[in-house]
């Protein structure tokens, strides 16, 4: 098993944007020097919570600090991006970071983001429309070596008169051939976009929100549609992600899960999901009444909390009950002392990854 982080990024709203900025890079950087293989940088732009709008520019800045931690968006939100331009920013973040670089791409966004690009968000038929829209146009772009012309729904595209000699080609290609790793985030069980990701051979992301009972699904949905697809999935290329906190002692551990996961839950997630799907996911049974979706009940069979013996059995339980995954992606947390951010790192790689470093 390996190890990942998903930021989503999770700041409180008092944290001052720049010092969010700054925790953010200082988690990657120590990712980095303990290990961790990559990390998926989020993007939100009309949420305190998560204070995100252009998660290239965190990604720029972490790659000039690093060595070896692959850096993703996690993820792009495509409804609400040009395609020229995307397609030309992302090759560009693609040559900067030589080979280190991968592409998370989602087809939603909170209602207020889409709001704010005069997208509705009750029409995700046409949300997702626009989205796979954008994508297919940056993957045109990208394939293209000439001329390029683009009439759809949602964008008019007509490449102008270029001087050959003097412009050396129409558009930036990524580093990457034919362009950098693709990953898909899904957060509800029955997501299509896990079945995409086996049709089209990109890289599986199952969200922190479901609970262990729907992995096995998700699976089975990047399975199928692998085999429509005519691929074989492989399951190393499966990243799961987890909300952990790991401490010295049991006692602790829940001490600061309680301070720190579970304000995040009453404060900034709970509110947001009540008589939502993606609370529905995180039960384990779909009938109980979303008032039991407590701080407690998220501790005990969702989140994955303890010290490096406790949180080991889990991490082996949670392998065993979803069939197996690649990786495991830890979503990043922002306490009050930065300490214990980074020593719940230290311990996942240093005392924990030791122990379930059989699984695969």
């Amino acid at each position: 098993m390996h190890f990942g982080l998903f930021m989503m990024p999770l700041h409180p709203p008092y944290r001052g944007f720049a010092d969010s900025y700054q925790r953010d890079v200082d988690q990657i950087v120590l990712a980095d020097r303990l290990g961790f293989r990559e990390a998926f940088v989020g993007e939100h732009l009309t949420e305190r919570w998560e204070n995100a709008p252009a998660p290239d520019l965190l990604i720029a800045q972490a790659l000039a600090l690093t060595k070896t931690i692959k850096l993703g968006t996690g993820v792009t939100l495509l409804a609400l991006h040009n395609p020229v331009y995307l397609a030309h920013r992302i090759a560009m973040l693609d040559h900067m970071a030589q080979g280190r670089f991968q592409w998370g791409i989602g087809g939603g966004a909170i209602p207020t983001d889409l709001a704010l690009f005069g997208l509705d968000a009750k029409n995700q038929a046409e949300v997702r429309a626009r989205s796979a829209e954008v994508f297919e146009v940056v993957l045109a772009l990208w394939a293209s070596d000439g001329t390029f012309s683009h009439h759809g729904r949602f964008f008019d595209i007509e490449t102008p008169p270029f001087d050959p000699v003097k412009a050396r080609g129409y558009y930036m290609k990524p580093f990457q051939t034919p362009h950098p790793p693709i990953a898909v985030a899904a957060s509800t069980p029955d997501s299509g976009s896990m079945r995409m990701a086996g049709e089209r051979g990109f890289i599986p992301m199952s969200s922190s929100l479901l609970a262990r009972t729907y992995l096995r699904d998700h699976w089975t949905l990047v399975e199928a549609g692998a085999a429509k697809g005519g691929r074989t999935a492989r399951r190393s290329e499966w990243r799961v992600a987890r909300d952990i906190l790991v401490g010295p002692t049991p006692a602790i551990a829940r001490e600061r899960a309680r301070a720190v996961l579970g304000r995040n839950y009453v404060d900034h997630q709970r509110p947001n999901r009540l008589g939502t799907i993606q609370m529905t996911s995180t039960k384990l049974d779909p009938s109980l009444p979303d008032d039991a979706v407590t701080v407690d009940y998220l501790m005990e069979h969702v989140w994955i909390v303890g010290d490096p013996s406790e949180v080991a059995d889990k991490l082996h339980q949670l392998h065993e009950e979803s069939g197996g995954f690649g990786t495991l992606l830890a979503i990043t947390t922002d306490a009050d002392d930065a300490g214990w951010d980074h020593e719940s790192l230290r311990l996942l790689m240093e005392d924990v990854a030791p122990r379930v470093s059989r699984l695969n």
